[in-house]
This record gives C-alpha cells, sequence and structure tokens, in this order.
C-alpha cells in the first residue's frame, strides 16, 4: 500500500519549489525535510541569490531563467511576499577580456534584453564600482536579487495550502526502488510513494545511485559582507547586482537589505568539502585577506573589513551541471540536485519541471538533455 503519490525528499531552494508545484495537480504530496525549512546551514543561507537573464555559456539555461521569472512573479503573488527585486544586473570587465566577450556572444543567441556601458557611462552612472583602463559594463535590466528565506517558506506555506504534507527533523537514510513505488527509510519510519523527487542538495551523494554518487562532491561556499561608507549609494535603487570578473580577479555582490552592510563575495572559491555536515563555516585567514584586498580594490566606498561571513555546503557535478531527470533506468526515482552553486536564481522553474515530469507530465520547457543524469553514467 503506498502512503501517498510523491514525496519531496528536502525543502529548499529546489525542493520546496517542487513540492509547491506539484501540489497544484496532486492531492497526495509529503515533503521531507532533514532539518527545518530555509534553516541557515543549507545553500539557503545567505539572504540572497543573484538573479539575471545574462547568462554566459552556451544559452541552454535561457528558456528556465524566463520561465522562472514568471514562476517567481507567480509565488509573489500566492503569498505576498516580495521575493524577486529587480534592481538590475551589471556584468563587469575588460572589453577584450574572456568575460565580456563570451557574454556578449550568449547574449547574440539568446536576445536578452541589455544595454552596453563603455567606461565612462559606467563611471557616471555607477561611481561605486572604481574601473581600471579598459574595462566597461554590460547592464541587465532583469537582473536583480531573490529573498532566499521568503522564496522557500512561501513556497512551502503555498504548498501547505493547497493540500500538501510537510515533516520536518526527518533526515531520508535510504531510498529503495521496490515492486510498486519506492521505499523511503529514516531510522525510525519506513514509507512507500509511487513516486520520489530527491532534491536535497549538498545531502543528496548518499541517495544516489553508486553509478552517479563518483560524479558528485560536496563543495563548500563562503560569502562576505562589508560595511558601507554611504549607505544609501548602495541601496538597490542605485546599486544593482553585479558580477565583475578583472584579471585573476572575481567578485560579486548584492546592494544592501540593512541599510549598513552590503555583500560583496570573491567568485569562483568554493573548495571540496568531506561532506555537507562537516564544513567549516569560518574563513581562513587567506580568505578574509583576499576578499578585504579585492574589495579595497574594486568598491571604494566599502569599509575593506570583513564584518559578516558565513559557509554553507552544496552539491557539484563533475561538469558543474545539475542532475535533473529520473535515475537512469527508473521511471519513478527522479533528481534534481547539484546545481554546483547556481541553482536559486532557476529554483523555480527546476522545482516545477522536477514536479511535472515525476507525477508524468511533460516539462514544459524544452532542450533539457544537458541536464539528464544519464549523461554522467
Amino acid at each position: 500500500m503506498s502512503d501517498g503519490q510523491l514525496a519531496v525528499i528536502g525543502l529548499g531552494s529546489i525542493g520546496s519549489m517542487a513540492l509547491w508545484q506539484a501540489s497544484q495537480t496532486s492531492r497526495s504530496v509529503v515533503g521531507l525535510e532533514a532539518a527545518s525549512p530555509a534553516h541557515p546551514r543549507s545553500a539557503v543561507g545567505g539572504d540572497t541569490r543573484l538573479f539575471r537573464m545574462t547568462y554566459r555559456g552556451e544559452g541552454s539555461y535561457y528558456p528556465v531563467l524566463r520561465v522562472a521569472q514568471h514562476l517567481w512573479r507567480e509565488l509573489e503573488q500566492q503569498s505576498g511576499q516580495t521575493i524577486l527585486t529587480q534592481c538590475g544586473g551589471l556584468s563587469i570587465g575588460e572589453i577584450d577580456g574572456s568575460y565580456i566577450p563570451a557574454l556578449l556572444e550568449s547574449i547574440k543567441r539568446t536576445g536578452a534584453p541589455h544595454e552596453i556601458l563603455d567606461h565612462a557611462e559606467m563611471e557616471r552612472r555607477y561611481p561605486q564600482h572604481r574601473l581600471a583602463a579598459g574595462e566597461c559594463g554590460i547592464l541587465d535590466p532583469e537582473g536583480g536579487f531573490l529573498r532566499t528565506d521568503r522564496a522557500v517558506l512561501s513556497a512551502i506555506d503555498a504548498a501547505k495550502n493547497n493540500g500538501a504534507s510537510v515533516v520536518t527533523g526527518t533526515p531520508i537514510r535510504e531510498i529503495r526502488e521496490v515492486p510498486g513505488g519506492v521505499r523511503i527509510s529514516t531510522d525510525a519510519d519506513t514509507w512507500v510513494f509511487e513516486r520520489v523527487i530527491v532534491s536535497s542538495g549538498a545531502w543528496s551523494r548518499d541517495l544516489l545511485p553508486s553509478s552517479l554518487q563518483g560524479q558528485v562532491q560536496t563543495w563548500r561556499i563562503y560569502l562576505s559582507w562589508f560595511a558601507a561608507r554611504d549607505p544609501k549609494e548602495f541601496e538597490p535603487e542605485r546599486f544593482p547586482i553585479f558580477i565583475r570578473i578583472t584579471g585573476q580577479r572575481s567578485l560579486y555582490g548584492a546592494p544592501t537589505l540593512d541599510g549598513a552592510s552590503v555583500k560583496a563575495t570573491l567568485d569562483g572559491r568554493g573548495q571540496p568539502a568531506p561532506n555537507a555536515n562537516s564544513v567549516d563555516r569560518a574563513l581562513t585567514a587567506a580568505e578574509i585577506a583576499e576578499s578585504e584586498e579585492t574589495v579595497a580594490q574594486f568598491l571604494p566606498g566599502l569599509i575593506p573589513c570583513i564584518v559578516r561571513s558565513d559557509a554553507y555546503p552544496d552539491l557539484y557535478t563533475s561538469d558543474a551541471t545539475p542532475l535533473v531527470g529520473f535515475v537512469p533506468g527508473s521511471d519513478r526515482i527522479y533528481l534534481a540536485t547539484g546545481f554546483s552553486g547556481a541553482g536559486f536564481k532557476m529554483a523555480s522553474a527546476f522545482g516545477s519541471i522536477a514536479a511535472s515530469e515525476a507525477l508524468g507530465r511533460p516539462a514544459g520547457v524544452e532542450g533539457l538533455e544537458f541536464v539528464r543524469p544519464e549523461r554522467l553514467v
């Protein structure tokens, strides 16, 4: 006998959205969360994540981002919460470097709205950034930031209102396909569901088939915040989110939320960790020094002393591309994990895709072959 049509394991960025979307068409959906929703030790921590439509690469994510933007607005309407603030997004770099030309090529393929700002225009409109000779900016008018905790909690509340059940404080030890369903085991209980979505982020590895466990690794990602000399200059109306890649230095950040501190974090500094529970949340002396030196160089309006920092786990795949789809050879266990530090902006869309496909419906987005798990088997 089945305990329900669908179980969603892990209610973080992707799982909460999958639960919300599944609850709109199924009255037999259960969310299983090892800790509590939006807990600070997960990849949801750190207040905000960047949202942008201009994305370097071959353009495969663009249709997903379009769906994500629509669903973020839908979640806002249902919850009454402000989740996505579209204050614009800046990409900054050398006009003849590795970043800006590649980004422009991707924009050309997707047709994403944008504005090219030369050195003089950047200095005029965004003097918070100290530019070197030969640097320019690309403004994404649809860019902005997402409130991570609000997003996750709003999605779970919406799912509950639709009739979904949520069980917290329940680490999952094993999932196993059995005749007629999938058996889910904890230290104390066992359930059987017709289908299961595994969306437990950095805690997913032990729930993956052995053929995929060697293709994923827990990574530690850290964030840092700095005090602003004049906080008004870093409010969303004046200071878009940004990503800057200049030579060997890279930095990204978001406007102030509290009227005092600004998120500004080194990019590409994640490191492998033994497991999600052993991530060291304190920054090393080297991480602090490089962060403060980079902020002093790029953002003179910030005091170059870290006032807040933290570190979080996430699951990375061997090709830094997520696992979204059924486990190879199964039509009951669906994976939505391994987002490799870049999933939150698209979480609403990938949650919808996971819910739809796990319940036997079309994804609603074409061209998803690049995220299918079988590519790594």
